[in-house]
């Protein structure tokens, strides 16, 4: 965006803004692993999901319909069974300070919530590649200086072998190409569709726990990966009139312009049936001037 020097669609300290709350959503998720049990940051991290919801009802005026609400509760099911499974199975541990760690996960599902909804209101009204370029631009400053600043000890006890070295690059590598797609979907299906979508993850984790580390696993995980995966085709399988957005009664000269984007499916449906019929009343109305010369 610098090289070619074109305007910015958004204010730069926008992206300043959300580069703060994203990284400050990860951090506190993360930080909560060391205070509480991993199956209670499943669980809660699922805050997420009616926090994007309650956020983009007000915010991006989104109307959510029955079969959409519907999907969210079967996902949201199949995840409490893989809950339940860990329980039922004597996988859960607790931790040195569970109210803590369980307070850090539900602030930072908070956070991720505000990060997604901003970003889908971005890629959708200024432009993805913009977002992608000052978001990681920003995020890459203040991780640098967080880190600098509350974790230099950890950092200085890191003995920097061929085997500490992989992890650090397979999980950079990951949350790069996380972010690269995040966007993509966003301005695809929404950040609820994203949020929803995140859930598959723990199913995966199940996975590779049966084939790489050759571990058993409760027979609810199948189940509610089944559930997760019906979920997500309710709730992404309903037509286009299921969700709408009033993008025209938010304010989005002092963000994004005088962009015109909207923000659903609908909109486009409506858009595109207005263009048809304005097209084929046209062709219509040559077909009589000629037949009348």
């Amino acid at each position: 965006m610098l090289y070619k020097r074109q305007a910015l669609k958004a204010k730069w300290y926008y992206y300043v803004v959300l580069g703060l709350v994203d990284v400050e959503a990860n951090y506190l998720v993360v930080k909560a692993y060391q205070y509480t049990s991993i199956t209670s940051v499943m669980l809660l991290d699922c805050w997420s999901i009616p926090s994007v919801m309650l956020l983009t009802f007000i915010f991006l005026k989104t109307k959510y319909r029955f079969r959409k609400i519907a999907g969210v509760i079967v996902c949201v099911a199949g995840l409490v069974m893989v809950i339940f499974s860990d329980v039922h199975a004597g996988d859960r541990s607790g931790g040195r300070d569970p109210r803590k760690g369980d307070l850090l996960v539900i602030a930072g599902a908070t956070l991720y919530a505000i990060s997604n909804v901003s970003e889908e209101f971005l890629v959708k009204n200024a432009n993805r590649v913009e977002l992608m370029s000052f978001l990681g631009l920003f995020g890459a400053i203040i991780s640098a200086i967080q880190i600098s600043i509350i974790e230099r000890n950890e950092l200085k006890s890191i003995h920097w072998t061929a085997g500490a070295a992989f992890p650090f690059f397979g999980f950079s590598l990951a949350m790069f190409l996380f972010y690269s797609f995040v966007p993509v979907l966003l301005k695809m299906s929404g950040s609820t569709m994203l949020n929803l979508s995140l859930l598959t993850s723990d199913m995966w984790a199940v996975i590779i726990r049966i084939f790489a580390y050759h571990e058993k696993v409760d027979w609810m995980y199948f189940l509610a990966f089944a559930a997760v995966a019906v979920g997500l085709v309710i709730y992404s399988g309903s037509k286009c009139f299921d969700e709408e957005a009033d993008f025209d009664n938010i304010n989005r000269g002092a963000i994004a312009g005088s962009s015109k984007t909207g923000d659903t499916s609908k909109h486009d449906c409506i858009t595109s049936g207005e263009r048809s019929e304005t097209i084929e009343n046209k062709n219509i109305g040559k077909d009589v001037q000629g037949k009348k010369s």
